[in-house]
Order: structure tokens, then C-alpha cells, then sequence
């Protein structure tokens, strides 16, 4: 890799968040060596799948996984990031003016067990990323562009979107101990803030 960068100082403790979930990548730096195996297979319901490890070389190993599948009845892919794959986002895939494949990010959610909401977009990045390969050089070539427009935009909006991460971490934190009822009640509650109508 080039470079890989993130914003502002105040993003990094969600990035070790996620980091602790091969998410996110909290570190910084240029001409970063990384090795990304591929593993296709039929998940256990039968469905074509991709799981992706990226190892990043920061001098301490990072990685980032994900699981795409593919959703024939919607038409798009849907990428599972991390260990536990508790963030779903759905990934709409086409080909730009010059023959590169564009991946645009869409809808995000987050699944523990039987909980499942939308994570709203004023937390989460918009993902962009061109695949293409240079016959002038004869290699690869990937751009990767996550921006989320309310962080360093408005201190405001850059508060409140920390403080709503905060929270969804904390959940992460104490969701797989909760036991069925009580899944079912925070399932509920978080359907209803979802979905105010």
C-alpha cells in the first residue's frame, strides 16, 4: 500500500476499537507491505461465499477480514467485516468510465445474535474503491476512499457521532453476555430508536 492514513486524533479510539475486531486499522504509514488470502466456499446455509484476510505490515501485524456474499433478490453484495462479523454493509458494484470496477458502500447494520439494527449514517464512513490494473506498469491497482462528511466538518456533528460509536462499542462489549430475554428486549428498543415512525 502507498499510503494508509486516518483522520483526526479524535478518531482513534474507535479505530483500536475496531482494530480489536480486524474492522478497523488504527496505524498509520507509507509503502505498507500487506498479503490478502482468499477463501471461497458455501457457508453453512449453502450460499457462494469470499472471505477475505487482509494482513497489513506496520511492523506489528494488522488485519482487516470480510465475508461477501452475494444477494441475487437485492442485487448487491453484502460484505460481514470482522472476527465476529457483527457489521453487515451492503456494497454496490459497477464499472467506472475507464473499465475500473467502483464498489460504493451502502446501508451498514450490526448483528449480534438476534439483535440487527441499521447503524445510522452520521457514525458510519462512505466507502469507495476502484479496482483496476495498469498495463503501463503491469500490476494492480486498488484506491480505497472512507470519508464519514460530519467528522472535522462540524465540531458539533463530530461530537455526537463519537459519542453514538462510543455507545455502539460499548454495546459490542456486553452483547454476548446478555442472555436470550434480554437480547430480545435490547433487539426491541433498538428497532424503535431505528425506526421512529
Amino acid at each position: 500500500m502507498e499510503r494508509v492514513w486516518h483522520g483526526r486524533g479524535f478518531t482513534r479510539p474507535f479505530l483500536w476499537l475496531g482494530a480489536k475486531r480486524h474492522i478497523l486499522l488504527p496505524s498509520e504509514g507509507t509503502d505498507v507491505g500487506f498479503r490478502i488470502d482468499n477463501y471461497a466456499y458455501r457457508d453453512s446455509l449453502g450460499r457462494e461465499t469470499v472471505t477475505f484476510v487482509r494482513t497489513f505490515d506496520f511492523g506489528v501485524p494488522r488485519r482487516w477480514d470480510a465475508t461477501m456474499i452475494y444477494r441475487p433478490e437485492r442485487g448487491l453484495v453484502v460484505d460481514y467485516l470482522g472476527t465476529h462479523q457483527h457489521v453487515a454493509v451492503d456494497l454496490h458494484l459497477s464499472v467506472d468510465d475507464r473499465g475500473a470496477l467502483l464498489i460504493r458502500s451502502g446501508e451498514q447494520r450490526f448483528h449480534e445474535g438476534q439483535l440487527s439494527c441499521r447503524i445510522p449514517p452520521l457514525v458510519t464512513g462512505a466507502a469507495e474503491v476502484r479496482e483496476s490494473y495498469d498495463d503501463d506498469l503491469g500490476r494492480f491497482r486498488i484506491d480505497v476512499r472512507v470519508v464519514n462528511h460530519r467528522f472535522g466538518v462540524d465540531r458539533t456533528g463530530a461530537n455526537q457521532a463519537a459519542a453514538a460509536i462510543a455507545q455502539l462499542g460499548a454495546l459490542v462489549e456486553v452483547i454476548e453476555d446478555l442472555g436470550p430475554a434480554a437480547r430480545r428486549v435490547l433487539r426491541s428498543r433498538l428497532r424503535k430508536a431505528a425506526d421512529p415512525a
